[in-house]
């Protein structure tokens, strides 16, 4: 059997999960917890035939210096990370690990929008900072509580993801309106279930929009200065989805000015976001560092089905290609 390296393994576990499921298909097996410097990826492959990364990039130069590599997994579903296109003409399949956190992103996409309704754990804060024992009634708020309830959630990009977040908004009372692009589901089921409506239709009617589209040239700064004009007054934006499909300088403008009441984002443009993020001191901006795809459960299952992509491509019957 062949060798294999991982070249960023600490993400996707940190210790608290179990390899095997990979290891035991390879005679030779290396874990790197991180390879932050370009310069080691080609020297950590070494005569690795088998790859896999989540997110150190491996790009034409890299497989066009390692010709013995004949295969590279992604620990994840994006595939910004690597070229497939020079990986496909040089005979090296990729495979990604799609639909592995679905329910975990819908989750956290909506525990982002229950916060900004709610404000838990703002409010959790304030208590220790002693402001209930101080307050003159038995209660106190200060942020707007918001009912759910006939609101209209807004999804951009209509897949797995997206559908899940449509099925616990309808469950929460919110009337559902998605947008696909110019991809229509996937599915009979995924189309009855929501009406697909038109980007500008969409910004119009939606009191929340949520993110779950894919990075591409169409839909990089998706949400910008013009479409942000074209949303209803106090919007709420989550994007669990890729920081770039903000126009971060133009979002950041709509929450100083109140055009967007708030945004609950888990992922940013550039990550970590440097201290000069427009975004970093808009209080109404909650921000997570990209973990809504992290349950022990979530990674546990990116392990066993990164793990089937590679028995598969051993016994000659590959899926998940890119």
């Amino acid at each position: 059997m062949p060798d294999l390296v991982i070249l960023d393994g600490h993400t996707l576990n940190p210790g608290d999960l179990d390899w095997s499921p990979v290891s035991s298909l390879v005679d030779g097996f290396t874990v790197h917890d991180r390879t932050e410097n370009k310069a080691d990826i080609l020297p950590r492959i070494g005569k690795a035939e088998l790859v896999l990364t989540n997110k150190t990039p491996i790009r034409r130069k890299t497989l066009e210096a390692a010709p013995q590599v004949r295969y590279v997994g992604i620990l994840a579903t994006g595939s910004d990370n690597v070229d497939v296109a020079a990986a496909r003409e040089l005979g090296v399949p990729v495979t990604n690990v799609p639909r592995y956190g679905t329910m975990a992103v819908a989750q956290f996409a909506i525990g982002l929008l229950l916060e900004i309704t709610g404000r838990a754990g703002h409010h959790s804060e304030a208590i220790r900072k002693g402001r209930w024992k101080s307050a003159p009634d038995w209660f106190f708020w200060d942020y707007p509580l918001i009912e759910l309830e006939g609101k209209v959630m807004g999804i951009v990009g209509y897949g797995a993801i997206g559908r899940a977040v449509g099925s616990i908004a309808r469950a929460l009372g919110m009337r559902v309106l998605a947008y696909n692009g110019d991809r229509p589901p996937k599915s009979e089921e995924a189309a009855r279930a929501d009406p697909l409506v038109n980007f500008t239709e969409l910004l119009r009617a939606s009191d929340v929009i949520s993110l779950h589209a894919p990075l591409k040239p169409e839909t990089r700064g998706i949400i910008n200065r013009a479409s942000i004009s074209g949303m209803k007054d106090g919007v709420i934006i989550i994007n669990t989805a890729r920081g770039a499909l903000i126009d971060e300088q133009a979002l950041a403008e709509a929450l100083a000015s109140g055009k967007v009441y708030a945004a609950g984002l888990d992922v940013m443009a550039s990550e970590p976001p440097d201290d000069h993020n427009p975004l970093i001191a808009e209080p109404g901006c909650l921000i997570t560092p990209h973990i809504a795809w992290a349950p022990r459960e979530t990674r546990e299952r990116l392990i066993r089905e990164a793990a089937e992509n590679l028995r598969l491509f051993l016994a000659g019957t590959p899926r998940n290609l890119l």
